[in-house]
């Protein structure tokens, strides 16, 4: 008898190097009603791989900033998801970011630096709208995702 595999379950079979971490710009982005469609369908398409994860910085960002009546969903939507916690060597990472940013003339959102940190540290790609991470990019090994057609998902490996 075959199973299907729960989100969750999928998310555990999948490899790290294959998940891409979403920031808080995609997620509010893809959550507003008039939001832009391509962002939204490259959400969907890496929740439909089931190759979408988020972190604690992202984790207070768009749940800091939630409506009241939106909270509850939004807990349990985000509970599915794979979740990373910050841990003490992200800070130290994001430090020694944000230094080499400054060295270049660079002042960014410290946020911003702390979820860069977290994607280089565990080598996954970001998928975001927020042009500071451009920034960062030229300044590091972060790596951006960008959506298949269609907001496909895109291996790694096609980028």
């Amino acid at each position: 008898m075959r199973t299907e595999k729960t989100p969750a379950i999928q998310s555990l079979l999948t490899p790290l190097t294959e998940m891409v971490l979403v920031d808080s710009s995609v997620w509010i982005e893809g959550f507003r009603k008039k939001g832009r469609i391509e962002v939204k369908r490259g959400l969907d398409g890496l929740l439909e791989a089931f190759e979408a994860q988020w972190c604690s910085p992202v984790r207070l960002e768009v749940l800091g900033g939630s409506k009241i009546n939106e909270r509850k969903h939004l807990s349990y939507y985000f509970s599915l998801i794979p979740y990373r916690q910050c841990r003490e060597s992200d800070w130290e990472n994001a430090r020694s970011l944000a230094w080499r940013l400054r060295e270049h003339g660079h002042s960014l959102p410290w946020m911003d630096i702390l979820i860069a940190a977290i994607a280089i540290q565990d080598d996954v790609r970001l998928y975001t709208v927020d042009k500071h991470f451009e920034i960062i990019a030229q300044h590091s090994s972060l790596f951006l995702y960008k959506p298949g057609y269609g907001g496909m998902f895109k291996p790694e490996n096609e980028q």
